[in-house]
C-alpha cells in the first residue's frame, strides 16, 4: 500500500468525511522521494468542535506513523461543511517549493 493509500485509509476510517483529497505533491520538490509531500482536502462535522489548531493535531495524531516514516511535509486544508460550502469547495493552491536541497541555489 502506498503512502498515499495508508492516509486515505486513516482519514476515511477515523474522521468520517465528506469529502477527502489527498494529492501528492513530491513532484514539485527537490530530491529523489516520491511520497514526501502531500495536500489534504478534507470536510468532516468533527471539526465543527474544534479550532483549526486542534483539527491540525487531531489529522497529524492520525498521521504519526507516515510523519515520522518519510513523509516531509503535510499541507492541511480542513472544513467544517459549512467551511467548505462558504468557499464554494475551494481549497488554496500550493505554493512554489521553497528549496531546502539544491532548489533555488545558483552555482558556487
Amino acid at each position: 500500500m502506498s503512502v498515499q493509500e495508508k492516509i486515505q485509509s486513516k482519514l476515511q476510517e477515523n474522521l468520517f468525511p465528506q469529502m477527502l483529497a489527498i494529492e501528492n505533491e513530491s513532484h514539485m520538490h527537490s530530491g529523489p522521494a516520491t511520497e514526501s509531500h502531500f495536500k489534504v482536502i478534507a470536510v468532516a462535522k468533527e471539526f465543527e468542535a474544534l479550532s483549526l489548531v486542534k483539527r491540525h493535531q487531531r489529522v497529524y495524531a492520525l498521521l504519526k506513523e507516515e510523519l515520522t516514516g518519510g513523509v516531509h511535509a503535510l499541507s492541511l486544508h480542513l472544513y467544517t461543511p459549512a467551511e467548505w460550502e462558504a468557499r464554494n469547495a475551494q481549497a488554496p493552491s500550493s505554493p512554489d517549493c521553497r528549496g531546502g536541497s539544491r532548489a533555488g541555489r545558483g552555482s558556487q
